[in-house]
């Protein structure tokens, strides 16, 4: 009871470890969090067809009829979140048997 803690102690040690562990974590949590824009996240071209198993070509022809909402900036295309999510509850039927 009456030893010494130095920084070899295993316990303090552990305590390390477990400290760049979660550090780690949390940096790789920062890294995939969306930044909010009035609490909207905003996605890219590559992340939705990705998400949506669509090719990029098939994007733009929804964005070009109108399909899609977007915005453009520059050259890059971004698209709203919730905007997409409404999309895809508008448009979902019900399987019949």
């Amino acid at each position: 009871m009456n030893q010494i803690i130095t920084k070899e102690h295993q316990l303090v040690v552990n305590f390390y470890l477990e400290l760049e562990n979660m550090s780690r974590q949390l940096e790789s949590i920062m890294k995939n969090q969306k930044t909010l824009l009035n609490g909207e996240c905003f996605i890219t071209d590559t992340e939705l067809s990705s998400r949506l198993k669509l090719t990029k070509r098939t994007l733009q022809e929804y964005r070009n009829n109108g399909k899609i909402p977007y915005y453009q900036i520059g050259g890059r295309i971004l698209y709203r979140e919730s905007d997409i999510e409404k999309l895809l509850s508008d448009n979902r039927r019900e399987a019949f048997r």
